[in-house]
């Protein structure tokens, strides 16, 4: 764990201390934090001021699925920089043009603007705004297993417990999405799960009046949540049943997309098509803030003649753009998706499916590409999700061996860039075994 070369003149208590001094932290009670130091990275790996290494199974935030320092990244936004830094959103500039280009390359066919926001949660807000704007209806439909975001719009979206002290926006209603392992719907088979969960939606959008909704809002795999995979016709469902009340859909693929599920997005793998689509992370992997909405060209068509009341400071700010078509080139010519689909299907779905036969606290797994879960249990009969003090235990026994878990509740999400490699992962399994052998 020693292995990185320190690469600052500062000791990790330093670092500890100015943060402590000045940094108010997001989600967290500031008293009893002690933020573990990072200061350097590259590709699957980080680590420390003194030196000390660490697999980056988390990928931050999920977000560094092109890996750490990249290096036709930097060169593309360093290139950028020498030539224009910054620019208002209201000029036209090459390197933005580029960006949406590269992006709606990848996005299905019939959608070919971009509006570029500061990341993922105002994505989720203009989404809204636009299918507001666009039906002239009120209502949005989640999930309550969501995440969308932490601003006003997008916090009321979210489904977890994160909603509830900010709930200040009208017009959400949330439904219970598809969870086999946890069924909300009494339901003993993926095909039965879908089905019901079809009809819950569907009771709910009448229930609440299809005239008075604009969109249903889904992450198209719930990351946060759990990484919960859409059974058997699901998703074509929901399809179905918003082209029959004339209802939007917008998937978040905020978390999911740009390569994350071994697909460009993970909708890919379904049988949907949207008419919004967020995103943010994967798309430059976070190296620059940025995020934005893939608008369906008859939505984008109703702003043609009307103003769009809409707007940030940093709209397609030229280095997050130059990071983009850095990034995209990059996925592309490397075959880092192809990479995330490898990975996934040869080395992380046998890897867990081995520690599940071995380790009676793995209730399930699930998942594709570079995007899993493990969800822990204390008793695999009665699915008694895993305590938060034990959670706590394994996560300290993982960075204690080196590597940097994702956490959420009863889960560990197996979630390494897009390109981590075989010899990677085999060391993941290997400390992951070790850490739930302490269990």
């Amino acid at each position: 764990m020693n292995s990185a070369p320190a690469s600052s003149n500062h000791s990790n208590e330093e670092t500890i201390a100015l943060d402590r001094a000045h940094v108010f932290h997001s989600w967290s009670a500031q008293g009893a934090l002690k933020p573990l130091v990072l200061e350097g990275g590259l590709g699957s790996t980080v680590w420390d001021d003194e030196g000390n290494e660490y697999l980056d199974f988390s990928s931050q935030l999920v977000n560094i699925n092109i890996g750490h320092q990249h290096p036709a990244v930097i060169a593309g936004i360093k290139a950028q920089a020498d030539l224009m830094a910054t620019i208002a959103p209201a000029h036209a500039i090459n390197i933005r043009g580029e960006a949406a280009r590269k992006i709606t390359d990848h996005a299905p066919e019939g959608m070919n603007k971009v509006f570029f926001t500061n990341g993922g949660a105002d994505a989720n807000e203009n989404a809204i705004r636009m299918a507001r704007l666009h039906t002239g209806r009120d209502k949005v439909l989640s999930r309550y297993r969501s995440y969308h975001g932490n601003t006003g719009s997008a916090i009321a979206a979210t489904g977890d417990w994160r909603r509830i002290p900010n709930e200040y926006s009208r017009a959400h209603v949330h439904v219970f999405g598809p969870y086999l392992y946890r069924s909300e719907f009494w339901a003993d088979s993926p095909e039965q799960e879908s089905d019901r969960a079809l009809h819950h939606l569907e009771r709910t959008i009448q229930a609440e009046g299809s005239e008075s909704i604009a969109a249903i809002l889904l992450e198209t795999i719930p990351g946060t949540a759990g990484v919960l995979m859409p059974p058997p016709g699901y998703m074509a469902g929901v399809r179905a049943l918003a082209d029959k009340y004339g209802i939007l859909i917008i998937l978040d693929e905020v978390m999911c997309g740009f390569g994350r599920t071994g697909n460009w997005f993970a909708f890919d793998a379904f049988d949907i098509k949207p008419d919004l689509i967020a995103f943010a992370k994967g798309v430059n992997s976070g190296y620059v803030p940025v995020g934005g909405v893939i608008i369906s060209d008859e939505i984008a068509a109703t702003f043609d003649e009307r103003v769009f009341p809409g707007g940030l400071t940093y709209s397609g700010h030229p280095l997050a753009a130059a990071s983009i078509v850095a990034s995209i080139t990059a996925m592309e010519e490397e075959g880092i998706v192809e990479n995330a689909a490898m990975i996934g299907r040869d080395h992380i779905a046998p890897g867990l499916a081995a520690l599940a036969a071995k380790h009676s606290s793995i209730g399930e797994i699930r998942g594709s590409g570079v995007f899993w879960a493990m969800e822990l249990v204390a008793d695999r009969d009665t699915r008694e999700p895993l305590s938060a003090a034990n959670m706590g235990k394994l996560k300290g026994a993982l960075v204690k061996r080196g590597l940097l878990p994702f956490t959420a509740d009863n889960r560990i999400h197996v979630v390494p860039p897009a390109v981590v490699t075989p010899a990677e992962v085999e060391r993941a399994m290997a400390i992951y075994d070790e850490a739930l052998s302490e269990l």
